[in-house]
């Protein structure tokens, strides 16, 4: 069976069974184990992949993730970025308006990203989602967060204009990524968070459509991922198109639940810094069984980390964090 059917099969069977699944953002801190400087691991596929295998096989995670660097398509663009011996890198300046045109696939390091997807794809047993950032996201990383959220508000049409350009790339992006073998992507698009519902559903999710909807054959799966206060924006959020919802710790994940339909998976929240990276393992078990406690009347709830796993995050913490949901299903069965 393609992972990405093994994928779509694998989150139906736990649903229906009420087996929690685990499925952290966790990718990033594999360099620990490489002992590989941040700089050298964003600008290579190979090591990428390298950092993803060798984490897989201390944690035995079922489900795997790429790296969630959102520098990756603005640089493509054209933005200048500022690489880091320890972190993600970071975007340092913007592009004017005008001066916007979308690249071509594979270019800057979206090649590299599309090479560590297609190792995955072929390398490794388990199924490996794919990332990838948000058309609105993306816009405010291309003019400046501010310059673009005063766009959307009083220039609406100069706002849609970007977006258009970043969509168009997005959507190629995203089928480039499906053609690697991957079993699906999570599309991140935190700047979406600080929306109105409507203003999410105008400035975001009309392209969150328009990008989702050519991928979605062949049992690959996309995930969207909000990690701001969304209560109010879940049903906008849930007209996506998106197979299944991502979010943060900022939210009450039981008011998420709610309003989603009983098979809907929705993804998240434990703390990935004040938890996961902070903590210690006693506490990452007790957050985790904390977490499975509050949404043990959603069997459509799948454990993960809020948002991705910080690169200096104890080893022993992620180990914790899947021990404690093994625990948890051995203790439940039915």
């Amino acid at each position: 069976m393609h992972t990405s059917s093994r994928f779509v099969s694998l989150l139906a069977s736990a649903i229906q069974s009420r087996r929690r699944l685990a499925i952290p953002l966790a990718a990033a801190p594999g360099m620990q184990l490489l002992k590989l400087p941040a700089d050298d691991v964003h600008r290579s596929g190979q090591l990428q992949f390298e950092c993803i295998r060798t984490l897989a096989m201390q944690t035995g995670a079922e489900v795997l993730v790429t790296f969630m660097d959102l520098s990756v398509e603005a640089e493509a663009f054209g933005c200048a970025i500022r690489h880091s011996d320890t972190g993600n890198p970071e975007i340092v300046g913007t592009i004017a308006p005008e001066r916007l045109a979308t690249p071509a696939v594979g270019a800057a390091r979206t090649g590299e990203a599309l090479r560590c997807a297609e190792l995955c794809a072929k390398q490794l047993t388990q199924p490996v989602l794919g990332g990838l950032i948000g058309p609105f996201s993306l816009a405010c990383l291309l003019t400046g967060m501010s310059e673009m959220m005063m766009m959307a508000a009083v220039e609406p049409d100069q706002a849609h204009a970007i977006l258009r350009i970043a969509a168009d790339f997005l959507c190629q992006y995203l089928l480039a990524l499906r053609q690697t073998g991957l079993a699906g992507a999570i599309i991140a698009e935190p700047s979406a968070g600080l929306l109105s519902p409507e203003m999410c559903r105008d400035f975001s999710v009309h392209y969150l459509r328009q990008i989702i909807a050519p991928a979605k054959s062949d049992g690959f799966a996309v995930i969207l991922h909000n990690c701001g206060k969304t209560e109010k924006q879940v049903p906008v959020l849930l007209s996506s198109g998106a197979d299944a919802l991502h979010v943060g710790n900022a939210v009450d994940i039981r008011q998420i639940l709610a309003q989603a339909p009983p098979g809907f998976p929705i993804l998240g929240n434990l703390d990935p810094v004040g938890e996961l990276c902070d903590g210690a393992e006693d506490t990452v078990r007790a957050a985790v069984r904390d977490l499975l406690q509050t949404t043990v009347a959603y069997p459509n709830h799948i454990v993960s980390s809020g948002c991705d796993i910080p690169a200096q995050t104890p080893i022993a913490n992620i180990k914790a964090f899947f021990a404690a949901v093994q625990d948890y299903n051995q203790e439940n069965q039915p």
